[in-house]
């Protein structure tokens, strides 16, 4: 069985590309994470994350937008900038307020009347993804939800203590070990 990435990337003149292909997840999140550390590392100011066929948004996702964005904001001219979102996604990332961090669809980006050029030379991320930190991902980008706003610290308070107490007996368990 062949199976198609649900993230693909590319690096461009003025911006980096990231389009998610299905459902943006805790499963998807980690390569787009990956990917964003990488180009903001390496200097990268402008983030496009590429919604055009995203069928919807969980909050894991949203919460690693999310910290991509507020990693650009400490960046001279940086910013995270989100293609094509559709209503159902803008209306995700509005109802946690997510908006405040991000451009959505923004008239004057580098990207306008490029999307489609753009599209067709994604290739998947060069680097896997390990699964071994997925719950201290999903604790991250919860955090982060939490930190943007008081009604997302109250709605995802139960998730980030559960979190915090799984990770905090698994480090007990390899240190008792």
């Amino acid at each position: 069985m062949i199976t198609e990435c649900p993230i693909l990337v590319g690096t461009f003149e003025r911006f980096s590309w990231i389009r998610c292909v299905g459902k943006g997840s805790f499963l998807t999140s980690p390569a787009m994470k990956a990917f964003g550390d990488d180009a903001i590392s390496n200097g990268e100011r402008c983030l496009v994350v590429d919604l055009g066929a995203c069928t919807g948004m969980d909050s894991t996702f949203m919460g690693t937008l999310a910290g991509m964005a507020a990693r650009l904001s400490v960046v001279d001219g940086g910013t995270l900038q989100i293609a094509d979102a559709g209503e159902r996604n803008r209306r995700s990332l509005e109802d946690l307020g997510l908006d405040f961090l991000m451009e959505i669809d923004p008239p004057s980006a580098d990207w306008r009347g490029k999307v489609e050029e753009v599209r067709k030379s994604l290739k998947p991320p060069k680097n896997g993804v390990s699964a071994g930190n997925q719950a201290r991902h999903v604790l991250e980008a919860h955090q982060v939800l939490s930190q943007a706003n008081e009604s997302n610290a109250r709605k995802f308070s139960t998730v980030v203590d559960l979190l915090e107490a799984e990770l905090a007996e698994k480090q007990g368990a390899t240190e008792g070990s």
